[in-house]
């Protein structure tokens, strides 16, 4: 509450400020009171966003013409009093302070007369007083120089005399800001007032104030004193004289430089030494040179240093240390290149990436000095280009690109340097190290950058980028390769450039080499199918026209795809060749030989990439399959060998094994295992297994390296499907299943559970679905725990599975989900298993997240598009659970993903046939209804509800009546799905069942237990609800009729009313047989009291008679005002055309007999009045004759309404109250009405409602409506309830004697705060309609009643009147701005209460 007030105040302040400016005297006056006000109640926060104010409006014309001389000053004077108040408010005085800076802009004389009185000789000044001086100098360059020499002047000798720590830092503070203002004013002398200031004027000034700052204070122990100093130096040292600061400069290099290891913050330290060289090389310094050594070695540290860019500091520091070295290198470019160059060899990463950012700063920065130097860098690039870490070759890739664009690629050597980018453009996919694949997207970027803006570098690239395309180690580069010759060639094709034909024969491509092209193509077209099976045919249409242009016969035609084809074959070539070795060792009969290219495969092989171990693997698997014996005996020995010394191979392939790591060399004998399982002959392997294979595997199954991990999820995976087929022919007892599955499982819990960064999980759903097969009872389990853990791919968005990998990923660990659960489904293939599989996934098909909601209805369409083609149903059973399954996936047709309304579609085409073969169908047996669906799929891209509408319908009728039950349920919680859409669709669906199907339902579902648990309001709210009509109209005929009720909760009234209005035939039912029921019936009937009391008490007719409580409630005769008043205004709102006729069948009630039904039609028509379409629809007069006849009614409640709906005419037809006659005879009305209520409490509550409106109407434009407000208060004051305001209205009230308004208003609200304190909320509620009167003399009296009668603070706001406050003042704000200048000063005089 403490923040809601302080934002009142706030607002108040604000809007009088902005009102500060208006062009009428009086308001502004009014304004300028009312601030002064609020000032003094709480100075800090309005000074404070006076201050605000004028810093973010610095054009704000607060000071016009018509502000005297002598207000300006005596602004000042109070200004400058309160900054130099002896007792210390540092926010007060800053305050001050920055309201003198504000005025300084355009008063700068009048300021300085009055700062300078307090700035003189020989008396060290407040604080901020030179915190003020040293501002403006910033605010106001051109007006603060002219007398910066003479303040220089009085400050110098205040230097010596200052002895504490805050005023050496101002006056170091001021210093700076002096100086930059001197150099501005100095570099912009064509703008400036005075242009014969020169540098001299200031020289010897700052030079002598250098020396107090520069020989004492850089030595003080506080740090932020001597960060300050620093800075001042800094910029003094360009207004020093040259020849002092030659003779300086060996002083200041080395404090400022020692200065870095006395403080953590360097910015200010590495700016004050720019600064200091920036000024020493524009003076032509020789003694620089002289510090040039320490100077670089300091600077080389700085910006070898870390850089945090989150952190704007330390990007800072870099910046300015690269500036420094910018500025060096025009002075000494030979040292300082060899600098950079000498640090580019040391091997130390941090100091290397420091060297080359500098090096790629000088590049870009200093083109003309470092032209000479370009062969030298070119030479020099290539140490750091050797680096392993991937740090520095982001950082060379960075000085690559700056050299490419200022002519570097074009000399000799530059080819080097465009082949490290391609060579980083085909860096191989790893898990371990993201900084790899980053590296290789920044090359790529670079490539990119380097084809499409640097116009110059086109025939460098072109064509020699061609000779990257068909090597082995670029394979991995030939995306953005491609990418960059197309753009090269489109250009130079388009521009007909002559280096655009490339003559092959003169380079070292594909024709070359004695003719090769040819025999290659022809040999692919026989391997064919070897490659890939879908190959063959089509490239016996493509390769022969190929071969026909290569010999020469004939031209190609226009739609071959040779480079498709050629790259296709080279994106894998060594897995290729390793399975063409295992295929031929398999039909060498030589064991010897075998043993001998076994041992040669496995020295050879490049472990470290992953496609040549998947290639080792598959080639020695293939070999096993007729040398199983002598190949594991060669992988057990290869296991225990030592794999990493030098061994020269027949080959001459082998290379340095120190660089292998062992997991990789360990990661290749395990997939090799899993290959020999696979290939092996099935009848001797499975006695291997156990005693060979997993044996030599099962040591490794504690690892933590990611590349072991995959290739013992693959091996293992191998040796469960080689499994697989052998049992199917001989028995075979796995003994180790239980523990391999552990394993597996062990393997996901270790990944991390936000994100998919490696294809462990996908990988191990693999393994699983294939150790789940053949079947053990053992592991329903251990199934479980499998599928639970699988699911958690389903959670994570396109942003969590990392890499340039990350789509084939996610598709790979969906596929991998779904073959596990068909791995589950298929050990159980039953309705109970279907159940058992989808209770996974039903969970995630109510996500709110769109993503999990598409893959889980994706996974169910494959498993049950499974299930069924796999379903053989030998006898006649029930699909039992086909409701349940309906129920959950029927309202995903109209979710807001048209993706999952498809697939919606295809899960209920396969759930009816499933339910269609149990029924006893044939397989081949087509259903018209079902396969009017598959259509329907294309429809749902733009659904129609009508379409949708029909598939509902028909869905019921397919639907067994033992299934409507479970269908009902599931439907009923399918209205709280998270999707408002899914919603709607389950409550159509229920709609149309229970229209359809309902009467087979009455004896199997039980309203009473449906409504409670599974209905919240929130439900109505969002939802059509005439399905909870259906189940009453057809479920239980009894609901109106019978003697027990169905409860229901009352805040469901409403939504069940406006439901039976939806559906007509339903609600004329209802109705006609409540108002039936209404007619005859009393509403109540009198009792006797007990026998010792007498008298009679009413108590309401019992069930069946008042029908429902509910539903009475909710009814016209009712005495329930708040219900009755919300159905007129709804009525009013939305069945205007419909209100003659029933004000018409209302009438007759107003003579009722009985009070309630009185009341209840004077309070509807009350509120009628209360809206324009009364007006609208002619009604008006019927509704106020009504009104008029019921003032005189006994019943006091009546006659209260009628006022009110009197009173409510002022809004609904304001036109009618506009006439002064109608007015005038209203509040006539008024004053004789106390003849008949003078003694009823509720008069008196009605007086008080009204008072508000009659005392603001004492200032009405109509003299004969005053004089009514003036007789109805006189005759009404003895019923307000106090003798003081009683004797006032009787005093000062005559129709003949002028009344003096606001002294009238103040005395009035004096007696009401003490007599009524509990009503003051609601006088304030009152007046607040009143600010948007017609008459300007009305909205003003209601500011001044405002501002009389101040509200409470926020804080002490009731709950019952929320929000209140704020609507006042937003109505004050809006007055503040009316046209009429009597209400702006007004509003502006009430908000001046607001404290």
């Amino acid at each position: 509450m403490k923040s809601a007030e302080t934002m009142s105040k706030k607002m108040v302040t604000l809007a009088l400020l902005d009102a500060a400016n208006d062009k009428d005297p009086a308001v502004q006056e009014q304004v300028r009171k009312s601030v002064l006000t609020l000032g003094k109640q709480q100075p800090d926060r309005v000074l404070a966003m006076c201050q605000d104010y004028l810093l973010k409006h610095p054009k704000v014309k607060f000071c016009n013409a018509d502000v005297s001389a002598s207000r300006i000053k005596s602004i000042i004077s109070l200004a400058s009093d309160e900054m130099t108040r002896s007792k210390v408010l540092p926010d007060w005085q800053q305050a001050a302070s920055n309201i003198l800076v504000a005025v300084g802009n355009k008063y700068i004389n009048d300021i300085m007369e009055e700062i300078l009185s307090k700035f003189q000789p020989g008396v060290l000044p407040h604080f901020f007083v030179v915190q003020t001086l040293a501002n403006l100098s910033d605010s106001n360059v051109y007006g603060m120089v002219p007398f910066l020499n003479a303040i220089l002047g009085t400050m110098l000798p205040m230097l010596g005399i200052a002895k504490q720590d805050n005023m050496k830092w101002v006056f170091s503070s001021a210093l700076c800001h002096f100086s930059d203002s001197i150099l501005e004013y100095l570099a912009n002398l064509d703008k400036a007032p005075d242009p014969t200031v020169r540098k001299d004027t200031f020289c010897s000034e700052i030079y002598a104030a250098y020396e107090i700052l520069f020989n004492t204070w850089i030595q003080s122990r506080e740090p932020k004193l001597r960060l300050t100093v620093a800075d001042a130096v800094g910029s003094m040292c360009h207004l020093m004289p040259s020849d002092k600061l030659e003779e300086q400069i060996p002083k200041i290099i080395p404090t400022i430089m020692s200065l870095y290891k006395k403080n953590n913050e360097h910015y200010v330290i590495s700016k004050s030494l720019c600064q200091v060289i920036d000024a020493s090389v524009n003076m032509g310094s020789r003694v620089l040179e002289t510090q040039l050594d320490g100077l670089l070695f300091v600077l080389h540290q700085q910006v070898c240093a870390p850089v945090d860019y989150s952190d704007p500091p330390t990007v800072k520091n870099h910046n300015e240390i690269l500036r420094c070295f910018s500025l060096l290198v025009n002075s000494f470019p030979d040292r300082l290149v060899m600098f950079v160059l000498q640090k580019l060899e040391n091997s130390n990463e941090r100091s290397r990436m420091g060297s080359l950012a500098v090096l790629r700063h000088l590049i870009n920065s200093s083109t003309a000095t470092m032209e000479s130097k370009k062969l030298l860098i070119l030479a020099s690039i290539r140490q750091p280009m050797a680096d392993h870490s991937n740090k520095v070759k982001k950082r060379v890739v960075q000085v690559i690109s700056a050299m490419a664009h200022h002519g570097y690629l074009e000399l000799e050597g530059g080819e080097l340097l465009v082949r490290f980018i391609v060579q980083n453009c085909a860096l191989p996919d790893t898990f371990q190290e993201v900084t790899n694949e980053a590296l290789r997207t920044m090359c790529d970027n670079t490539l990119h950058l380097l084809t499409t803006t640097v116009g110059r570098l086109a025939d460098v690239l072109w064509p020699k980028l061609l000779y990257y395309l068909t090597p082995s180690q670029y394979s991995n580069a030939t995306s953005p390769l491609c990418k960059s010759l197309i753009v090269l060639g489109s250009k130079k094709k388009t521009g007909q450039e002559p280096s655009f034909n490339i003559d092959f024969k003169q380079e070292a491509f594909p024709f070359n080499s004695r003719g090769h092209g040819a025999p290659s193509l022809s040999l692919l077209q026989v391997l064919s199918i070897n490659i890939h099976p879908n190959t063959e045919t089509l490239w016996e249409k493509e390769i022969p026209p190929l071969l026909a242009m290569l010999e020469g016969r004939k031209m190609l035609p226009s739609n071959v795809y040779f480079q498709k084809e050629m790259l296709c074959l080279n994106c894998f070539p060594n897995l290729f060749l390793y399975r063409c070795i295992g295929v031929t060792l398999q039909h060498c009969f030589n064991k010897e030989f075998v043993k001998k290219q076994l041992q040669e495969i496995l020295l050879a092989a490049r472990h470290n990439d992953a496609v040549e171990r998947e290639g080792v693997a598959m080639g020695i698997g293939l070999c096993a399959n007729s040398h199983l014996e002598g190949t594991l005996a060669k992988l057990e020995e290869f296991g225990k060998s030592d794999a990493f010394k030098k061994s020269q191979s027949i080959f001459n392939l082998l290379k340095d094994r120190n660089d292998v790591e062992v997991e990789k060399v360990k990661s290749t004998l395990i997939l090799c295992y899993g290959q020999v399982a696979l290939n092996a002959p099935p009848e001797t392997i499975l006695n291997r297994i156990d005693q060979d294979i997993l044996r030599s595997i099962s040591k490794h199954f504690n690892t933590k390296d990611l590349t072991m991990k995959l290739s013992l999820i693959q091996s293992v995976g191998l040796i469960a499907k080689a499994i697989g087929v052998c049992v199917k022919k001989q028995g075979y007892v796995f003994s180790r299943k239980q523990e391999l599955i552990s394993v597996m499982l062990d393997f996901i819990k270790s990944e991390q559970t936000d994100s998919l960064r490696t294809p462990v999980r996908h990988l191990v759903m693999s393994t699983c679905a294939n150790l789940l097969y053949p079947l053990l009872q053992c592991f329903e389990k251990r199934n479980f725990l499998i599928t639970q853990q699988s699911f958690q791919c389903l959670k994570w968005d396109q942003h969590d599975f990392v890499g340039c990998k990350g789509s084939k990923q996610r598709k790979n660990t969906l596929a991998a989900l779904q073959e596990l659960l068909k791995s589950v489904l298929a050990r159980d293939p039953t309705p109970d298993g279907l159940q058992n599989v989808f209770k996974h996934i039903e969970t995630w098909l109510n996500s709110g997240r769109d993503h999990e909601r598409e893959r889980a209805i994706i996974v169910t369409s494959h498993i049950l598009a499974y299930f069924l083609d796999h379903l053989n149903v030998k006898n006649m059973v029930s699909f039992h659970n086909v409701g349940a399954l309906l129920g959950r996936l029927s309202p995903r047709c109209s979710d807001p993903l048209p993706a999952i309304r498809a697939a919606a579609i295809d899960c209920i085409y396969s759930l009816l046939y499933i339910q269609l073969r149990y029924e006893g169908f044939s397989l081949d047996y087509k259903d018209e209804a079902v396969e009017g669906l598959l259509p329907f799929k294309d429809e749902l891209e733009n659904p129609d509800h009508s379409v949708l509408y029909k598939t509902c319908s028909d869905l019921t009728k397919r639907l067994p009546q033992q299934q409507l039950t479970t269908l009902v349920f599931m439907l009923f919680e399918g209205l709280v799905d998270s999707q408002t859409n899914c919603c709607r669709a389950s409550s159509v669906i229920l709609n149309t069942l229970l229209k359809n199907r309902g009467g087979g339902l009455q004896d199997l579902v039980c309203v009473q237990t449906i409504f409670p648990p599974v209905c919240p309001l929130n439900v109505f709210k969002l939802l059509n609800i005439q399905f909870f009509i259906h189940i009453i109209l057809y479920l239980h005929a009894s609901f109106f009729n019978g003697n027990e009720c169905l409860v229901l909760p009352i805040s469901w009234t409403s939504e069940i009313w406006m439901s039976l209005g939806a559906d007509p035939i339903v609600a004329t039912q209802i109705i006609e047989m409540v108002m039936e029921k209404l007619v005859v019936m009393a509403p109540y009937v009198d009792k006797k009291e007990m026998m010792t009391r007498g008298g009679t008490t009413k108590v309401a007719t019992s069930p069946p008679l008042a029908v429902k409580p509910q539903i009475q409630s909710c009814t016209f005769i009712s005495v329930n005002f708040d219900c009755c008043c919300s159905v007129c205004r709804a009525m009013a709102k939305h069945a205007g055309p419909r209100l003659p006729a029933i004000i018409e069948c209302l009438c007759p009630f107003l003579n009722n007999i009985y009070e309630c039904q009185r009341i209840t039609v004077t309070a509807f028509f009350s509120e009628l009045l209360n809206h324009h379409v009364v007006t609208e629809l002619m009604l008006i007069d019927v509704l106020l004759n009504n009104m008029m006849e019921r003032v005189s009614d006994p019943c006091c409640t009546v006659r209260m309404l009628a006022v009110r709906g009197l009173g409510n005419i002022a809004t609904g037809s304001p036109e009618k109250v506009n006439n002064d006659d109608i007015r005038y005879a209203s509040i006539l009305l008024m004053g004789n009405l106390s003849k008949f209520g003078s003694g009823e409490p509720v008069f008196k509550d009605q007086i008080h409602n009204v008072l508000v409106s009659l005392l603001l109407h004492l200032v009405d434009p109509d003299p004969q409506v005053v004089k009514a407000c003036k007789f109805a208060m006189r005759v009404c004051a003895p019923v307000v309830g106090s003798e003081q305001i009683t004797a006032m209205f009787q005093n000062h009230l005559h129709d003949d004697k002028s009344l003096h308004y606001g002294e009238f208003i103040n005395d009035l609200t004096k007696y009401l705060i003490q007599d009524f304190p509990g009503m003051l909320n609601f006088y304030h509620i009152s007046v607040i309609q009143f600010f948007k009167s017609n008459w300007p003399e009305v909205r003003a009296a209601a500011a001044m009643f405002i501002g009389t009668v101040a509200p409470l603070p926020v804080s002490e706001c009731t709950d019952q009147i929320p929000g209140y406050c704020q609507k006042i003042l937003d109505g004050l704000v809006m007055l503040l701005q009316d046209s009429d200048p009597v209400v702006r000063v007004k509003a502006a005089e009430a908000m001046g209460q607001f404290h």
